[in-house]
């Protein structure tokens, strides 16, 4: 199929020669030489409008209320390239009241097929206000990952195009009525990448037609942009951060439009006001996230002394503390294969429910190409908890772990780095909890809204919030709920 033979030459160009820099943290930002202007040029307002709660987040920051705008650069290696932190440096200096929350996830080599995989630990759980995605690879898998997107977060999103890595994409053709998968760089961002950025309602950045307008304009061929097949030199990465930008530059007002009650993200109500004694509110939401807001006046655990646990709020969601609740519980990105950031499981699956804990896999008997290990599996909390082999499905005797064959990352890390892994070797991960019990107001930077998740990942629909404290400590400011919805 030409996806495969398209991933193939992606490794053969660039991806084994860039498989030691992964381990390293992505370069410093990229300075602004002297490379030719990008001819001038406006994104569609239409496809910026599509960033519009982020952006009026950044926009009407101040020192006296500064919105937390949570960032994620999502991909693999093209992501993981200098660029991304130009375009961090450009949020920071445009928006320098926000307070910005900027992470790079991306993982070298992992096309869609992988990162729908590694999504489930590295993207979902960050709950990005913006997501800036990149990827190669299936096309269905593609579409998983941002639909999921969708159906968990309440994210805008920023889907790029592809950069031009070929002489003959000057030629290509560009009518999506007369492309298909068997062109595919071509269909892929003249009728993929557009189609499903318009269904689940995302940002298309096209860097694809910019990057081929830079080159004609300059006379460049497309090699003169790369440091091999496919990944940016210098001068790529200055282009690919100054086609972004425009779209992330400030976004003209929009009469009425309030970021914190725009169809995904609801208001609830101040639940009360103080009174003597202990007080107990109960409001109904709708969504799978949802948020408390200290007021103002709400003493902090800094100043609270000795009597701090009377300055607690305590919460239930449909009558459960958020901790008995399953559904809030999930893993964390898998420890990586040494001098990389690659995982060494993709993914860890559960069918019982789960407590907060480490978890440690050692790993005996690795045959030499990776392809099957022996390991012992234990948790700080459940204990021993059995013992598999990597070519087989996996339960654990609590039932609390479960590992898929094809979820194992063993075999392609052994196959790129050329390195294997001593017996004995650990592999570790934490059971987490996207909750919290209580509430207890923290001391914070001065305008930064101290709201607290007491629960992420509850099932969509109607859910009703306990919450209770003493009432000369207890005051909230609001209750916010975040509604994802699967397309808009």
């Amino acid at each position: 199929m030409t996806m495969n033979r398209f991933l193939a030459a992606l490794i053969a160009a660039g991806f084994l020669t860039l498989a030691a820099g992964w381990a390293a943290e992505p370069g410093a930002s990229v300075p602004a030489p002297a490379y030719p202007r990008v001819p001038a040029w406006t994104p569609e307002p239409a496809q910026r409008e599509h960033l519009r709660r982020a952006l009026t987040l950044l926009v009407t920051s101040t020192p006296e209320r500064r919105h937390t705008v949570r960032v994620l650069f999502y991909g693999q290696s093209i992501t993981e390239q200098a660029w991304w932190k130009t375009v961090a440096d450009y949020l920071r200096t445009t928006y320098p009241n926000a307070d910005l929350v900027i992470e790079n996830r991306a993982i070298g080599g992992h096309a869609s097929q992988l990162l729908v995989k590694t999504a489930e630990a590295d993207l979902y759980p960050f709950q990005p206000d913006l997501l800036i995605f990149h990827v190669y690879g299936s096309h269905i898998e593609y579409e998983n990952i941002i639909r999921r997107v969708r159906e968990r977060t309440c994210a805008d999103i920023l889907l790029q195009t592809d950069h031009l890595t070929r002489d003959d994409q000057f030629a290509e053709e560009t009518d999506p009525a007369k492309l298909t998968p068997k062109q595919w760089d071509a269909w892929m961002n003249y009728s993929f990448l557009p189609a499903t950025a318009a269904k689940y309602g995302a940002c298309q950045a096209d860097i694809h037609e910019q990057w081929k307008r830079y080159l004609q304009t300059n006379r460049l061929k497309p090699a003169a942009l790369l440091k091999d097949g496919v990944h940016l030199n210098a001068h790529g990465e200055w282009l690919m951060a100054e086609l972004l930008k425009p779209y992330l530059a400030p976004l003209p007002a929009k009469a009425g439009y309030d970021p914190y009650n725009d169809g995904r993200v609801h208001p609830v109500m101040a639940p009360w006001i103080g009174s003597i004694g202990v007080l107990t509110e109960t409001v109904e939401f709708t969504g799978t996230r949802v948020d408390v807001v200290p007021a103002k006046g709400a003493k902090s655990r800094a100043g609270a002394g000795a009597g701090a646990l009377s300055e607690a709020v305590w919460v239930r969601i449909d009558g459960q503390k958020p901790s008995k609740l399953p559904a809030l519980y999930g893993f964390t990105r898998v420890s990586a294969f040494p001098l990389s950031n690659w995982p060494v499981l993709l993914k860890v699956g559960s069918q019982a429910p789960l407590v907060v804990e480490d978890w440690t896999l050692r790993l005996a008997d690795i045959s030499a190409d990776g392809k099957s290990a022996r390991f012992t599996l234990h948790g700080s909390v459940t204990g021993d908890d059995g013992e598999g082999v990597s070519t087989n499905r996996f339960v654990s005797k609590s039932g609390r772990i479960v590992l898929e064959p094809e979820d194992w990352n063993l075999a392609y890390c052994y196959a790129v780095f050329k390195r294997t892994l001593p017996a004995g070797h650990e592999v570790k991960w934490q059971a987490v909890l996207h909750g919290q019990d209580s509430v207890i107001p923290v001391t914070g930077p001065a305008g930064v809204e101290k709201a607290v998740t007491v629960a992420q990942g509850l099932p969509p629909g109607k859910h009703v919030l306990e919450i209770s404290g003493a009432a000369d400590g207890a005051r909230e400011a609001a209750v916010r709920s975040y509604e994802p919805s699967a397309e808009r």
